[in-house]
């Protein structure tokens, strides 16, 4: 089980449960599509936000596998909700997991992606007890790539044409780290 002691708090962010008063901003960057171009949805309606938010705020912890944590990002300064971070509890016998990221383009360069992630990974290993984590990305979307390098993940494949992804097949680059990775880092 997974309940966090929010907020958690980095140098320039807040990581926090989303609430209802999140919904103007959570659909200002996931109505954008620039945003969802390597998403597997379309730029959402007002009310497709607010219906991704529901299943935001219910993610606040995870009590078993096969169930998702989202935790909103906002600037410390500002207090601006700025990112949509995930981790999927894949499977508790295998200790596995996976991540994922979402942030609003004016934020994108600066490092907040980079900050927060590490948080969610700390989550990941060290209260959840994760051996592994992953993140998936589209092989076009070269930020997210070079943002799980940076992360400390290793490249483990490149998927050919594994996906029929909004009518095009793409390939899947699959990043990975072990817990014994984050403790060594």
């Amino acid at each position: 089980m997974l309940n966090p002691q929010y907020p958690i708090v980095t140098d320039r962010l807040i990581l926090r449960a989303f609430s209802e008063s999140d919904l103007d901003a959570l659909h200002s960057f996931h109505s954008l599509p620039e945003v969802t171009r390597f998403l597997y949805w379309d730029p959402r309606s007002k009310n497709e936000a607010s219906q991704a938010l529901a299943r935001r705020i219910e993610g606040s912890k995870i009590t078993g596998e096969g169930q998702t944590l989202a935790v909103a990002v906002e600037r410390t300064d500002t207090g601006e909700l700025i990112g949509d971070l995930n981790l999927a509890w894949e499977s508790e016998m295998h200790r596995r997991g996976e991540i994922g990221f979402i942030f609003h383009p004016d934020h994108h360069g600066k490092g907040y992606a980079h900050e927060s992630a590490l948080a969610l990974l700390r989550l990941g290993f060290e209260d959840l007890g994760l051996r592994r984590i992953i993140g998936r990305c589209d092989a076009r979307n070269t930020a997210s790539a070079k943002l799980m390098e940076r992360l400390g993940m290793t490249f483990e494949a490149r998927l050919r044409e594994n996906e029929l992804f909004k009518g095009v097949w793409t390939d899947e680059l699959v990043f990975g780290m072990l817990a014994s990775d984050w403790s060594a880092r």
